[in-house]
């Protein structure tokens, strides 16, 4: 859908003319007042986020706001909780249902760990073994060559293993068998069968509201002081991007997929940057406050130039996935779904950026599974600061 004009519920006195991908940048025929707006700090969330919790996960609106409200807590507890658990900490998740952090520690955690864990407000459970030893074992399994049936691999705090997902349709291939044999020497591993294989999510010129390389169509991510983040295996250093109406925007100045899939791109010719992502009239935009990292069971939606709004939960953190162009590191899993040109895309947690889209098996009709680039990691890697709302 190509809108004409699109007004910012949340930055009223802003105006764009055109449509972006997952749009952070925007024309200089916006107006350069500073925004009016309402008073939202005492929300979870904005009306577009709670809206697509409600049809995403068939929340009432009471529903939505509580579970925002207590995913806000947990993430901001998840940091301390590492903290007060030390050595003996075995990973962290958020459970929906009580609405809590759940902290895993190994059994020869202290009383007064627990204790302590325990007054800080999280759900304290056993495990066998701890995250580092976890890590350690799928630092061993990034450093070897898997084969295309292998999709990926991560750390599953809830079943304290390292899981090592294969598709189904290559379950008996040699290869994957013998790579089976090898990682199941390497400690707690555990293998799942996937549906299909995940694939980039770049696609070929088309119209819509995009940003474009060349022949290739993705979606905005975030904004940083100067430019945008995307998606890495959407252009390299150097490659000049032009958004729906041909107009040029800017240049890759840095890039990197596989082993990584970010990139930012430099902002010119008139266009700037706003602390907003787009809800595409499903929703009303959303404005971004900040990163902090949501734990393993939050919700998450993401917006794309190809699918728009959809919501889903994270599954994994520090996922290696296994493309058919080599292996990408540090992915974060999710359950929503996503559709070709939706790469680079924004994934967001209330008003918390968490990355940029990176791939997935499936679509938004029948269903799938999506991986961001966590946001902290490419601000971090290009000396880059996001740019947030503070009103």
């Amino acid at each position: 859908m190509r809108r004409r004009r699109l007004a910012h519920a949340a930055l009223a006195g802003l105006l764009v003319v055109g449509g972006l991908g997952a749009a952070a940048a925007f024309p200089a025929s916006a107006t350069g007042s500073a925004p009016a707006h309402r008073d939202v700090s005492a929300r979870p969330a904005s009306d577009g986020i709670l809206t697509a919790m409600r049809h995403d996960f068939g929340l009432t609106p009471e529903q939505a706001e509580a579970r925002l409200a207590d995913e806000k807590t947990a993430t901001a507890l998840d940091p301390k909780a590492r903290r007060i658990a030390g050595a003996a900490y075995a990973g962290s998740w958020f459970d929906a249902r009580s609405g809590r952090l759940t902290v895993a520690v190994t059994a020869d955690a202290p009383a007064a760990t627990r204790r302590a864990l325990d007054a800080a407000g999280a759900d304290v459970r056993t495990a066998r073994h701890s995250a580092r030893r976890l890590d350690s074992v799928k630092s061993r399994l990034d450093r070897l060559s898997a084969p295309s049936g292998i999709s990926g691999w991560h750390v599953d705090a809830k079943a304290n293993k390292v899981v090592v997902d294969i598709v189904r349709e290559d379950r008996s291939d040699n290869d994957v068998q013998r790579f089976l044999a090898k990682v199941r020497e390497s400690g707690p591993v555990t293998v799942k069968t996937v549906a299909d294989a995940p694939r980039t999510l770049a696609a070929g010129t088309v119209g819509g509201d995009p940003y474009y390389t060349g022949n290739v169509r993705c979606s905005i991510g975030f904004s940083v002081y100067g430019g945008f983040v995307t998606a890495g295996h959407c252009g390299q250093p150097g490659a000049g991007v032009s958004g729906w109406d041909g107009s040029y925007i800017g240049t890759f100045q840095g890039s990197s997929f596989p082993d990584n899939d970010y990139a930012w791109v430099s902002v010119g010719s008139g266009w700037w940057t706003v602390p907003v992502v787009l809800g595409w009239g499903t929703v009303s935009d959303q404005l971004v406050r900040g990163s902090a990292v949501a734990p393993v069971g939050s919700s998450v939606c993401r917006s794309g130039s190809t699918s728009h709004w959809h919501c889903g939960t994270v599954l994994a953190l520090n996922e290696t996935v296994n493309y058919s162009q080599g292996a990408v590191h540090q992915l974060t899993r999710t359950s929503a779904c996503a559709e070709p040109g939706d790469s680079g895309g924004s994934f967001i947690t209330g008003d918390q950026a968490q990355g940029t889209t990176s791939g997935g098996w499936g679509n938004c009709s029948s269903g799938g599974e999506t991986w961001f680039q966590p946001i902290n990691e490419i601000l971090g890697r290009y000396g880059l600061t996001l740019h947030t709302y503070t009103g």
